[in-house]
């Protein structure tokens, strides 16, 4: 294994993305950077204060859109420079320079909002029929409406916005540009450590040595950090509390939650019910990783661990193709060709480097095509974080090219059921690739172990432990790194009870995610693969028919809310079935990893 970390100019360049899909030099940016302040000063010359009849709502609304298309696409290549080299000044006075601009354009064009609800309905339903590209703008508007402020403090929230947001990038300089990894030993052997190599190699690691004392190093080095991003983190679920309370929200989860267009129930359902029912399956499956590696009490630094670790194939990132295109084929030649096009024209950045920002994602401006990071390991499974990825860069594709920038996302709820149902369609794909028995377990284990571990556990975790956060700060209170310390690990020993020892450091786990610092975002992962998993049951079953609604949800954008399109896709979440239902078949999943181990034992001692 090659641990090296590398400066990003000494990366391979063909194993980086290719960003000039959306500007071909800095030149090009700074037309656009120009042409965003200008559109908007113009935007708000023309309409402030004249937002009174339908035809002129319509016509603002329209040039609104080119000024958000314009703001994404610069936005995006900002964000983007600066993810794979926090280290970069240069990358960082641009994203700065942007956080600016967008914070001036925000403040700019605040008016719009407040004087289209000044009008009475029937202008706004005139407005609609007018212009069907502004009906869900318009409609969204007006159910925002109870919690609108006085025009002059959207103002001055909308031109605070930079400093609003300053938490994620205080913590994202932080966790990327400052902290510094010292090697570790282990016997007369030192080892280099970072972010990424820890995330990506060492916890699944198979020398328990290796692996514990790689978690220790790690945990060591971020409880040095504990106090300034417990005060990042503080501060961001402050402002949180603080609009909620402004807007008149209830409490901060309800404010969180309007915006995904779902209710409290389903927010809470799907963290007490997987906290109650899937923790009984996840210990049976830790027990049993520990009588594979001879591990009489697993630790939190060995739940990682792989069933069957010296079976998993290496594989390039060209090798990946055949499995990427032969899966994903099922979704028709349009999505295949995206997917093909995602290689060719280098929208995907693979390489490991020093400052890049760890685990993977997937960015999708509009006017442009999407663009994925992942940080390569040669593994295996990391067809599978592809995969995912691509699950959301098919979803924004085909979603850009049938609904305009207001109608083009869907609710944070619906987000990763993409993605995810792409996790499912690579599984199905291999287990009817090969009947050899380890290679099945491997694929088996694999969903386990990553896909429904990442998105029910380890997300779900997060949300149970944000949502405690949450019940502080609505009661009037604040936290800080103890108190997060504390109510990490306490969520941690509720759904592991005594078959884990969560051992120190694992209570630090909250300094590693970033989605604390975009809302209510863990839950949507369970979220989105339990109508994920019913989905693909439906494509199992049925064929043609199901994968032809999954490809009008996808195309569907952000018209319909996540109940509409779950229901579309032939799932209703507006009962515990399809989550149970998931559990259900988690657990068998584990049984059959079980029953194949036990056949596999059997063939050895022939």
């Amino acid at each position: 294994m090659d641990t090296s970390v590398l400066r990003r100019e000494e990366v391979d360049k063909s194993l980086t993305w290719d960003l000039g899909a959306l500007y071909q030099s800095e030149e090009e940016f700074e037309r656009d950077y120009k042409a965003i302040d200008e559109k908007s000063k113009i935007l708000q010359q023309s309409f402030k204060g004249k937002l009174s009849d339908p035809e002129t709502i319509a016509s603002c609304l329209d040039s609104l859109r080119e000024v958000l298309e314009l703001l994404g696409k610069a936005g995006t290549y900002a964000f983007l420079e600066v993810s794979v080299d926090q280290s970069n000044s240069s990358n960082q006075a641009r994203q700065g320079r942007f956080n600016n601009l967008q914070s001036k354009v925000a403040a700019r064009l605040s008016f719009i909002r407040g004087e289209i609800l000044n009008q009475n309905k029937e202008i706004i339903e005139s407005a609609i029929e007018l212009s069907s590209s502004n009906k869900n703008y318009l409609n969204e508007i007006m159910r925002f409406k109870p919690y609108i402020l006085h025009e002059e403090t959207e103002k001055v929230l909308a031109g605070l916005s930079s400093v609003l947001e300053s938490p994620f990038a205080i913590y994202s300089k932080a966790k990327l540009a400052d902290l510094d990894f010292k090697p570790f030993k282990v016997g007369e052997k030192e080892y280099p450590l970072s972010f990424v190599i820890f995330e990506n190699h060492y916890e699944y690691e198979t020398d328990k040595d290796i692996r514990r004392e790689a978690f220790r190093a790690f945990s060591e080095q971020l409880k040095a950090y504990q106090h300034t991003m417990g005060g990042t983190f503080g501060t961001q679920v402050l402002k949180e509390k603080i609009l909620s309370d402004l807007r008149g929200f209830e409490s901060v989860i309800d404010s969180l939650l309007f915006p995904q267009e779902v209710d409290r129930s389903l927010y809470d359902r799907q963290i007490d019910i997987i906290m109650e029912k899937l923790a009984p399956h996840m210990r049976k499956y830790a027990k049993f990783l520990g009588e594979i590696h001879n591990i009489e009490k697993l630790e939190f630094a060995d739940l990682k661990l792989t069933v069957d670790p010296d079976f998993e194939p290496s594989i390039s990132v060209e090798e990946s193709k055949d499995y990427l295109f032969k899966a994903l084929s099922i979704f028709g030649e349009d999505y295949l060709d995206m997917i093909k096009r995602s290689f060719d024209e280098r929208w995907i950045d693979f390489v490991q480097n020093k400052g890049k920002t760890t685990g993977a994602f997937c960015a999708s401006p509009y006017l442009s095509h999407p663009f994925v990071l992942i940080s390569w390991s040669e593994r295996m499974r990391e067809v599978f974080v592809l995969a995912h990825e691509l699950g959301h860069a098919g979803h924004f594709y085909l979603s850009h090219k049938n609904q305009n920038i207001f109608d083009s996302r869907p609710s944070l709820y619906f987000i990763e059921a993409p993605s995810t149902m792409n996790e499912m369609i690579m599984a199905d794909y291999l287990m009817k690739k090969e009947d050899y028995l380890r290679f099945k377990r491997w694929v088996l284990s694999s969903m386990i172990s990553r896909t429904y571990y990442h998105n029910f556990v380890t997300h779900l975790l997060e949300a149970h432990f944000q949502r405690e956060v949450y019940k502080i700060i609505d009661s009037g209170g604040s936290v800080q790194a103890s108190d997060l310390n504390r109510l990490k690990r306490e969520s941690l020993e509720i759904f592991w009870g005594d078959t884990v020892n969560i051992t120190e450091g694992a209570e630090l786990t909250w300094m590693r995610q970033l989605h604390y610092y975009k809302g209510l975002y863990p839950y949507t992962y369970s979220a989105g693969l339990t109508v994920a998993t019913a989905v693909m049951k439906r494509i199992k079953e049925e064929g043609s028919p199901a994968v032809n609604d999954w490809m009008s949800v996808l195309k569907a954008g952000g018209t319909l809310n996540p109940v509409e399109l779950a229901k579309l896709a032939g799932v209703d979440i507006t009962t515990e079935k399809p989550l149970l239902d998931t559990i259900e078949y988690i657990g068998n999943i584990i049984d059959e990893i079980i029953s194949l181990t036990k056949e596999i034992e059997k063939t050895k001692n022939l």
